[in-house]
């Protein structure tokens, strides 16, 4: 209870050297995971995960996909430990530990009122329990990495009453995690900027536009494949970087100004050229992969016929965009007046088994209209008529929108 809680502080604000070996001081988080419209893909520096692009992205929705993490810190407990989706994970990772060192360097007195509860040199004694979890499959494609690096960043400065000195300074740390997680802890949609500095001080996240800016967008997650990749991100762009020439290409020629005309077509709400730039920077994103020495193919034979499908849907107007990142999986960007139209080409194209007819949609957010939900699984499957249609291709079909960025769900608990 809150009186209990303040009896506590006041407890160690009194004598907290006294209480300090037997009280557990927690704090939990939520961060989301974000798409690129304007992909990252190659490090200039490996060690301080600096970018050799800039990129852009938006922020997936908290409700939909998200890392949450709570950590506990004691000065009695035995040892540090980490825990991800309940399996214990090693706690001497480098990335996990440069993003504790950063922020314990930046740490500030823990303040009841104006009494101090804990010094700032003192959070170097206290040793910390970190759990963290996904809401949707880690490693297949979808920005877990991201999410949980922005979750934990946030958890650890507010943890350590970390006060940012300028905009962008905690993605500064979470870059140093996972690059693309310094896009998570702002909302709506975020460039990345590569920065040109060898400490990484510029390379940091900004927010262009917030998660109410553009409303009429919705994005459609489209799983094909939730098994664990076989070559995983940072290992793919490393190999793109030593042998793709496309990717230097690409790098020094083209990312500059298609940051400049994606920002452009987002702040203009311009559809038809955010879908145009979006969907050619995932199909050159993934020929770079192609050029990669020995080759990549994060995409398979139903991604392809995804894209297929989206140009002709596209064939009169544009109606939707796709994008891949490293993996299968598709991600839908589409205005929410031709969300109706594009799902029911969607369950025609790529129809689901009966089985899996009712629980193939997640509407969290409830965005999709109830009478429409239900007209949508009464579609009759086409499959028996055209064996040339895979049943259950795609897995499952994700509702959302862009939303708002990490979070603290909650403070400073002691027990």
């Amino acid at each position: 209870s809150e009186n209990k809680q303040a009896r506590l502080r006041s407890t160690l604000a009194m004598d907290h050297k006294q209480a300090e070996f037997s009280t557990t001081i927690s704090v939990s988080s939520r961060g989301p995971s974000n798409l690129a419209v304007v992909k990252y893909w190659g490090k200039r520096d490996f060690d301080l995960v600096l970018p050799i692009n800039s990129s852009l992205s938006a922020t997936i929705h908290l409700d939909t996909l998200c890392s949450s993490t709570t950590i506990e810190a004691n000065q009695s407990f035995q040892r540090n430990e980490m825990w991800l989706n309940g399996k214990e994970e090693s706690f001497l990772q480098p990335r996990l530990q440069r993003c504790i060192q950063e922020l314990l360097s930046r740490a500030q007195d823990l303040k009841n009122d104006s009494n101090i509860i804990v010094k700032k040199s003192e959070w170097k004694n206290f040793k910390l329990h970190i759990r963290s979890s996904n809401n949707f499959p880690t490693a297949a494609g979808l920005a877990s990495s991201a999410s949980g690096y922005a979750s934990l960043t946030k958890c650890l400065a507010e943890l350590f009453c970390v006060k940012e000195e300028f905009d962008g300074e905690l993605s500064t740390i979470a870059r140093q995690g996972s690059g693309s997680a310094s896009r998570s802890l702002d909302g709506g949609w975020v460039k990345w900027n590569k920065g040109e500095l060898s400490n990484g001080i510029d390379s940091f996240a900004v927010q262009i536009a917030s998660d109410e800016y553009w409303q009429e967008i919705r994005l459609l997650i489209l799983v094909v494949n939730t098994h664990k990749k076989k070559i995983s991100s940072t290992s793919g762009m490393q190999t793109s970087v030593e042998t793709s020439d496309l990717l230097k290409f690409r790098a020094e020629k083209i990312v500059k100004q298609r940051i400049l005309e994606m920002e452009k077509a987002i702040l203009d709400r311009n559809f038809e050229k955010f879908a145009e730039l979006t969907m050619k920077d995932s199909n050159q994103f993934h020929a770079i992969c192609a050029d990669t020495f020995p080759p990549i193919y994060y995409m398979n034979d139903v991604s392809r016929r995804i894209v297929n499908f989206i140009h002709d849907q596209n064939r009169d107007r544009i109606k939707a965009a796709y994008t891949f990142d490293a993996g299968p999986n598709a991600v839908l960007f589409v205005r929410n007046d031709d969300i109706e139209s594009i799902l029911t080409a969607l369950f025609e194209e790529f129809p689901p088994s009966n089985r899996n007819r009712e629980s193939i949609i997640s509407d969290s957010l409830s965005l999709l209209n109830v009478a429409f939900l239900k007209s949508l699984k009464c579609i009759p499957s086409s499959a028996q008529h055209n064996p040339d249609l895979p049943i259950d291709a795609i897995q499952s079909i994700t509702v959302t929108k862009v939303g708002p960025g990490a979070e603290i769900t909650s403070t400073h608990q002691f027990s």
